[in-house]
């Protein structure tokens, strides 16, 4: 249950500190814009513990199961963390919004265009079987990966137009025109497969026989479904690098599979796994009285982090009447009570999402800067007014007159656009017809804070029905965007880029099965997504960013709700961790046994 895995689908730009398009430079560490953090020679990660003992053995709780250890291929349900199994070019710091560093590949070349990316590889590096990785496995694997791997996988290799073996150690990707600036770094991020093992096998079928991977941990037991084990490489080639000092420490890793969250819990509670990430703050606030075992007493850590948190919310239909009226999306959104719910379900845990980018320097705050305006006026016509103004801001609950403020804003909102009381019920003012919508939900936890939501809008006389479904139910309207308001969330990240696109651009909006949930269509959010992979500087990006925040927020798509910016985390004393978290908070891969102690 690593966090770290959530961020893989991230993309990624790096600064060049280059002057001509025509000359690449050696490069050591490659950062999204900026500079690296990590000084050259640097010896270890911040939140790694270099003196941290090996030895112990882990025991986590995956909820899920899993039919296969390929996690390239489109078959199949691949089993978690296989991070630690296979290795890529270059790794991820996670004290950085985004910057890789060398692993694989020990250096690259970049020309100023990003025209190209050269690798040369670690002569040291060396499968689990301790044969070398040469060129030819590097291009093995984009071959192989291109044709037959995931869909962003071969949506980014497509645009390499020639792939070269300049010699054992160098493979050189040249780039079509239609790259971005993302282009190279995901190539960066190339997991590297054995030629030698993997053409024997077939990329999209389901594969359960342990590889001759790369990484520090090799698969040694698998009971479909239910168990993993992973097993330490004492020769794990990389062990000493800056990248892996004081990462990977207990000997043995062994993640049980649960089909709900309430059996993992009772497998945390009775000794059998060492650590739990509590994502619901009531629980986090209830749930831990429970006897110490005989090898340890469990300790809670709020872990506080600085990734981006999840937008999640109510989110509107905005292509479905009434929903494809503003000022409708704006009046319902008034009629949360903030104050009321955070109290009473999440024990004020949380804090009330002001931005789709929430907990990180990309959310806009306060008015824009001269950058976002200069993006935001070619569309100043067809905007919110509010755009250019201060950054959302939540309506006022915790009051009786609060609220009431609140109530006559939004019954003024819908008078405005048609829709009357009658009788008690608010409806279409030409037709008649009641404003009634469905939410669709995903769990039972969601059902009780619609159900508060439910009965503000009935003050408004607006009817909501509730419906609950299950998980394969529930995919499967979201997938074809059925619902009039559904209860969900969108992940970003620090490194915000492509995956834009599929969350609010007009094209993903009419294709089945993308991320645009709120159904955009918006010349003004296409125009912004579009900047932001293309990004040059910090401050290219950050305006880009915040100026697509300021146009999300002022048109109402979702009634946005709560987040906490801290990592819940309950472990037994067996285990533990360095004294400082990461910028991503708790990284597993920096935890070790205590069955000794570090100098």
């Amino acid at each position: 249950m690593t966090l770290i895995s959530l961020c893989f689908r991230s993309v990624f730009i790096f600064a060049l500190l280059i002057a001509t398009a025509s000359h690449a430079t050696e490069m050591k560490g490659l950062s999204m814009v900026g500079a690296p953090m990590m000084p050259e020679g640097f010896s270890h990660f911040n939140y790694a513990n270099p003196d941290a003992p090996k030895g112990g053995t882990l025991h986590q709780a995956i909820l899920g199961s899993f039919d296969t250890i390929n996690p390239f291929g489109i078959k199949g349900t691949a089993a978690q963390s296989l991070n630690l199994v296979y290795d890529r070019l270059m790794m991820r710091s996670w004290d950085e919004p985004f910057t890789l560093y060398p692993l694989i590949a020990e250096s690259v070349d970049v020309p100023a265009d990003r025209s190209s990316i050269t690798f040369t590889l670690n002569p040291k590096a060396r499968f689990q079987d301790a044969t070398p990785i040469t060129a030819d496995d590097v291009l093995y694997s984009f071959a192989t990966l291109k044709d037959n791997g995931r869909p962003n996988m071969r949506n980014t290799y497509k645009l390499v137009t020639r792939a070269e073996k300049l010699d054992d150690r160098r493979v050189r990707f040249t780039l079509s025109a239609d790259r971005t600036q993302e282009t190279v770094m995901i190539l960066a991020m190339m997991p590297v497969l054995s030629k030698a093992w993997w053409s024997h096998q077939d990329l999209n079928k389901t594969i359960l026989t342990p590889p001759n991977a790369t990484g520090p941990y090799k698969i040694t037991a698998i009971d479909v479904g239910r168990r993993l084990v992973l097993e330490r490489n004492p020769d794990y080639w990389a062990k000493d690098l800056p990248v892996a000092k004081g990462l990977y420490n207990f000997d043995r890793i062994v993640f049980d599979y649960f089909r709900n969250q309430t059996t993992a819990f009772e497998s945390f509670k009775s000794g059998n796994t060492d650590i739990w990430i509590d994502p619901n703050p009531a629980h986090w606030s209830n749930a831990y009285d429970f006897p110490a075992r005989h090898n340890g007493h469990v300790i809670q850590e709020d872990i506080r982090h600085g990734r981006v948190e999840k937008m999640w919310g109510f989110i509107f239909n905005s292509q479905r009447p009434p929903f494809d009226n503003r000022d409708v999306r704006k009046a319902l959104s008034l009629m949360i009570d903030y104050d009321w719910i955070n109290r009473n379900m999440f024990y004020g845990q949380y804090h009330i999402l002001t931005s789709y980018f929430p907990n990180a320097s990309l959310a806009a705050t306060g008015k824009p800067s001269a950058g976002e305006v200069a993006l935001l006026t070619p569309f100043a016509k067809d905007l919110p007014a509010d755009v250019f103004g201060p950054s959302w801001t939540p309506p006022r609950t915790g009051s009786q007159s609060a609220l009431r403020a609140n109530r006559m804003a939004a019954d003024s909102l819908l008078t405005t656009s048609g829709w009357v009381i009658r009788n008690g019920v608010r409806v279409n003012a030409k037709t008649g017809a009641p404003l009634q919508f469905e939410i669709l939900i995903g769990s039972a936890e969601e059902e009780k804070l619609a159900l508060s939501f439910k009965r503000s809008l009935a003050q408004l006389g607006v009817t909501v029905t509730l419906r609950t479904l299950d998980a394969a139910a529930f995919q499967s309207r979201l997938t074809d965007y059925d619902y009039d308001m559904v209860m969900y969330n969108w992940q970003n990240t620090l490194s915000p880029g492509t995956e834009q696109a599929v969350y609010w651009g007009c094209a993903a909006a009419s294709q089945k099965g993308r991320f645009n949930y709120a159904k955009i269509c918006n010349p003004a959010v296409d125009a912004l997504i579009a900047r932001i992979p293309n990004a040059r500087t910090t401050t290219e990006m950050t305006d880009a960013v915040r100026a697509l925040d300021r146009v999300l927020m002022a048109e109402y798509y979702t009634i946005p709700l709560f987040y906490t910016g801290r990592d819940f985390v309950a472990s037994w004393t067996r285990i533990t961790h360095p004294p400082s978290a990461s910028l991503y908070g708790n990284i597993m891969e920096s935890w070790w046994a205590k069955s000794s102690s570090p100098k």
